[in-house]
């Protein structure tokens, strides 16, 4: 299948060398992984050309200055463009945020976050429930558009399909948001009752690129690898891809994503030695973000992905898991055999899937899309989308 050769991607004033953004994954897209991610696509592709988003954060918190929070905006001195993602439910808090971004210089790209489908979100009425509600989704998009006016910072929403597959809200999502002056839209092709089970339905992303024509529509859900990104575009026409579970203990999957969607050759994969120089870098900026103790605590999820399909052996896999300092992972790194390639049972779906089930949902939530009412106690609820 041909790629199209050379694609870059606008977002207001961003112009993006590659049309490949990096989704924001709670606990997961810190500064420690975003620097990786960039470190790793500039050596094996002699640039960084995407976008890489910063883990979600809850606008009242960061109006509120909470410290966690805070730490979680921090950005690498050479990061370029800084992109903030935002959870939010109410257009006064996203203003206040919004402009808090904009008066402070904390990023250079804000995206909102309207695709979490954890029940103790969708049942406060926030994430993946909002956009039913059309009317107050339009002026939270608004009040974050406002809020940037006369500022090179675009604003960018992303979404599910729906609540279910009887609430459909991804075609009035896309056209409410370009309306309101994002920048971009982009769709996770599951709806929220799917969680992050089953496969994605492209064709509801071909849908909303037909039905969202003055705004990039970028496509999110079940991209494993560099061809899933180009067959996604081939097929449904989108302007870009956002990788999320596809890239876990796989950082140097934008390299690939890069050289794919350019029509280049592809960097060959790392074998063991290399992913194991890669686990050590993690390790150290992760350390530098959190503290050894802490860095190498968050490090533990990120082994089981670094070493699927390689033959590590269940001790070393146990006390890789239990791992703690930078010198016992030294220790450990030099027991892996470094010549061995990488194996091909590493490829394919791996990060959280889990099964589908009934939406949680406020009371009466679906009696009335039109209604305006802020959803009651979700915005300080926050987690993946």
């Amino acid at each position: 299948m041909s790629s199209p050769a050379g694609q870059h991607l606008r977002i207001g004033s961003l112009e993006l060398r590659s049309p490949v953004v990096l989704a924001p994954m709670a606990g997961i897209t810190n500064v420690a992984f975003r620097t990786l991610c960039r470190e790793l696509e500039l050596a094996r592709s002699g640039s960084t050309s995407g976008l890489y988003v910063c883990e979600m954060v809850t606008a009242r918190a960061l109006v509120e200055r909470q410290p966690a929070t805070l730490h979680m905006t921090t950005f690498g001195p050479t990061e370029t463009p800084r992109s903030l993602q935002l959870y939010t439910v109410d257009p006064a808090t996203t203003y206040a945020a919004a402009k808090m971004i904009v008066d402070e210089n904390m990023a250079d790209h804000i995206d909102m976050n309207f695709g979490c489908p954890v029940p103790k979100v969708t049942s406060k009425g926030g994430g993946a429930a909002l956009p039913y509600k059309r009317t107050l989704f339009g002026q939270i998009v608004a009040a974050a558009v406002r809020a940037t006016e006369g500022t090179d910072i675009p604003v960018t929403v992303k979404f599910r399909v729906g609540i279910d597959d009887e609430h459909h809200t991804h075609l009035d999502a896309g056209r409410i948001a370009a309306g309101e002056g994002a920048a971009a839209v982009a769709l996770h092709a599951r709806t929220a009752a799917q969680r992050y089970s089953g496969t994605a339905d492209w064709n509801e992303i071909a849908r909303l690129k037909e039905h969202v024509t003055d705004v990039p529509v970028l496509g999110n859900g079940d991209i494993f690898a560099a061809e899933d990104a180009v067959r996604m575009m081939a097929e449904t026409g989108c302007d870009g891809v956002v990788v999320g579970r596809g890239c876990l203990g796989r950082p140097w999957l934008f390299a690939e994503l890069s050289a794919a969607l350019a029509g280049t050759p592809e960097p060959t994969p790392p074998n063991l030695g290399e992913v194991a120089s890669i686990i050590r870098r993690h390790a150290e900026l992760l350390a530098d973000h959190h503290g050894e103790d802490k860095g190498l605590r968050e490090l533990r999820k990120h082994v089981a992905w670094y070493l699927r399909g390689f033959p590590a052996g269940s001790e070393m896999r146990v006390a890789m898991a239990m791992v703690s300092t930078l010198t016992e992972l030294d220790d450990l790194l030099a027991q892996l055999d470094p010549t061995v390639p990488f194996p091909k049972d590493a490829e394919g779906p791996r990060g959280r899937q889990g099964s589908p089930g009934k939406v949680s949902l406020p009371e009466g939530w679906l009696d009335d899309p039109e209604d305006c009412l802020v959803p009651a106690g979700a915005d300080l609820m926050h987690s993946g989308g």
